[in-house]
């Protein structure tokens, strides 16, 4: 049984926001496969489905990022899934827009909602799936940048790459860590033979 947790805020105005990159991922893998988020009577939505025969949670805390931690403390505490069977899908400003990266652990990387759920599982061994939104102009400060909504070129750009990242998540979902990074190898080398 895998966990998918996308981090992002609460709220139509931050619905087309950078920092609201995990929920949206998460919205276009439950349009792929005709799903929908369910409200709880906790700090989360929640959408419980199989792909294949392969069981899985798709989560959006309801908590805002700096509290995403609180969300997935509450899940890991009335379940049984096993940390090795989280990924958090969330934007990262230290990369390009549409760049992606795995990680299997280590620190929040100045995430506040890592950070949050790091604190709140008092654990960082957990994989983390990077999505590029982008850095911030030189004098543009970063928590207004994160909160700004993507413009026509970063959406062409996300909208390419979206269905890569829909299939790393699959990809976790049916066969975890291992699958997801070998699938996610065979594509990124393909994409480099191409612009070769």
């Amino acid at each position: 049984m895998k966990l998918i947790v996308g981090i992002g805020n609460p709220g139509a105005k931050y619905l087309n926001t950078k920092h609201n990159i995990g929920f949206q991922i998460l919205d276009l893998f439950c349009e792929k496969h005709n799903l929908n988020f369910q409200p709880t009577k906790s700090n989360f939505w929640i959408v419980e489905s199989n792909l294949d025969t392969f069981h899985f949670f798709l989560v959006k805390p309801a908590t805002y990022v700096n509290n995403s931690g609180l969300a997935v403390k509450n899940i890991f505490e009335n379940s049984n899934i096993d940390l090795s069977n989280l990924l958090v899908v969330y934007d990262d400003t230290n990369l390009e827009t549409g760049e992606i990266r795995i990680r299997k652990s280590g620190g929040d990387g100045g995430h506040n909602g890592i950070k949050s759920i790091i604190y709140h599982l008092e654990n960082n061994n957990f994989m983390r799936l990077r999505i590029g939104v982008g850095k911030p102009d030189e004098n543009e400060n970063l928590a207004d940048y994160v909160l700004s909504d993507f413009n026509k070129n970063n959406i062409k750009i996300l909208n390419e790459k979206s269905p890569l990242i829909i299939s790393l998540i699959e990809e976790f979902i049916k066969g975890g860590a291992t699958s997801m990074l070998n699938y996610f190898s065979k594509e990124s080398n393909i994409s480099s033979s191409n612009f070769s």
